[in-house]
């Protein structure tokens, strides 16, 4: 994906690269949350951004640091990753002369990301990060990545298929935005059949 197809500003663009560099050191390992997950959310964002009107400046910069403190949380060195990335987020935008208001819409976005606990978004762009995060646990990349922590924590099929039920299936009935919940629709489909087939082949169906 070519990011001059969505943003025209060379300098945004300088900007968002320099910021992709900066957030891409956080990440030692690839996982169910390594920094493919980062760019697959960040196209996401760029596309229902461009959709929905958004600012993509503030949009790119948010999805690109959203998870840069996940790995801090999986070593139970911090509570919540996403109030410590917008620590962090404010940190590295002031330091390099991002403005102060925009500073904090970048911050606020990567706040409000997570689905299961507040703040709720307040703006267009936390809206839209928000739904590309939840977007990239559905269809065939969250089939994925189910199974991918799965093998990671050493958790059965069944298991699998609870989390599933429990967590991944509900996530199509909470999109913030228009394109998200049509990109949710095609998505959840895929994962109802998945789900409906591989129950089938555990019951040793032919």
């Amino acid at each position: 994906m070519r990011l001059a197809d969505f943003i025209d500003d060379p300098r945004s663009i300088e900007l968002i690269e320099r910021t992709r560099g900066y957030a891409r050191h956080f990440f030692e390992r690839e996982g169910t949350h390594g920094f493919s997950h980062v760019e697959r959310v960040f196209n996401l964002c760029l596309h229902i951004g461009k959709e929905e009107g958004a600012d993509l400046e503030i949009l790119a910069l948010a999805a690109l640091l959203h998870d840069v403190a996940r790995p801090l949380e999986s070593a139970g060195r911090v509570e919540d990753h996403a109030v410590e990335g917008a620590r962090i987020a404010r940190h590295y935008l002031r330091s390099i002369g991002y403005p102060e208001d925009r500073t904090e819409a970048v911050a606020h976005a990567i706040e409000a990301h997570r689905f299961s606990r507040g703040p709720e978004p307040g703006t267009l762009e936390a809206k839209i990060l928000s739904d590309a995060d939840k977007l990239d646990a559905i269809g065939a990349i969250g089939v994925a990545r189910v199974f991918m922590y799965s093998g990671e924590h050493g958790r059965s099929i069944e298991d699998s298929l609870r989390h599933f039920e429990e967590k991944i299936l509900k996530l199509k009935d909470l999109m913030y935005t228009e394109t998200a919940r049509r990109l949710a629709e095609g998505r959840h489909r895929f994962t109802e059949e998945f789900i409906e087939r591989i129950r089938r082949e555990i019951e040793g169906e032919i």
